[in-house]
């Protein structure tokens, strides 16, 4: 039987289907301007590269949007990750690469209703970034192929609180000074402490938008494909107490 699918990246009807795979689809429905149908469509269990290559920076977005709605209303895609697995064994062509906090309360691929093989995800504490990370990103973006580079920090951070009250832990101090100029480039006129979680929260948010700006000036070759409309960079904050994922640019 078909299901109709109302909005061009809604996928709350595709079952196991992986929600990226039916944005590229997708692309067809919007520019036909005709009803959507996948029930009847080739079945993979993997983003292929074809697939992956069709959608657009936007595309990719908007599905991860869509992706953590789902996850927010409940309505997560009832996924078989073993033949996820084995469909992606022999090859990967994730969308995007992330750039995340390793808060346990902030797996991107849970929230987002991700699947394997959709994304490549780098996992930090206060979501910095290092040559090494750079590095990861340009692996994915220009060898890889995928098309979003998306940095996203989420609320009542603890690297974040740990950087306002001048923590001190062995390499974990080198790593919390990354975060410092964060704070200081924070416009906020009400207690500036770890114990105000607003004021957390906009250090996140200025910690989040610096990154992105850094991946830019550090990386040539991201800057580049993003010149190019290859790449977009984007930005995101988790919200803990919501479970939404605010985008921006």
């Amino acid at each position: 039987m078909r299901q109709k699918l109302g909005h061009p990246l809604d996928c709350n009807c595709l079952g196991r289907r992986n929600f990226l795979k039916m944005a590229g689809s997708a692309t067809v429905a919007a520019t036909t301007g005709g009803s959507l149908f996948l029930a009847d469509r080739a079945r993979a269990d993997a983003l292929s590269r074809e697939l992956r290559d069709k959608l657009t920076p936007e595309q990719i977005i908007q599905a991860m949007k869509n992706g953590n709605k789902r996850f927010r209303m409940g309505e997560r895609i009832e996924r078989n990750y073993l033949r996820e697995q084995k469909a992606s064994a022999k090859g990967q062509y994730p969308a995007a690469v992330l750039l995340t906090c390793i808060d346990s309360r902030a797996p991107a691929e849970v929230i987002m209703d991700l699947g394997i093989g959709d994304i490549f995800n780098c996992r930090v504490a206060g979501n910095v970034r290092n040559a090494d990370i750079l590095g990861s990103m340009e692996f994915a973006c220009k060898l890889a192929g995928a098309k979003v580079v998306l940095v996203m920090g989420h609320t009542a951070c603890g690297a974040i609180k740990g950087a306002i009250d001048n923590a001190e832990l062995g390499n974990l101090t080198g790593l919390l000074a990354k975060i410092k100029p964060a704070i200081e480039a924070t416009v906020y006129t009400g207690e500036r402490s770890a114990k105000n979680y607003a004021f957390v929260d906009a250090v996140a948010r200025k910690n989040v938008e610096m990154n992105v700006a850094d991946i830019r000036k550090d990386s040539p070759v991201l800057a580049e494909m993003e010149a190019k409309g290859a790449v977009k960079m984007a930005g995101a904050m988790y919200n803990l107490e919501t479970g939404a994922v605010e985008f921006f640019d």
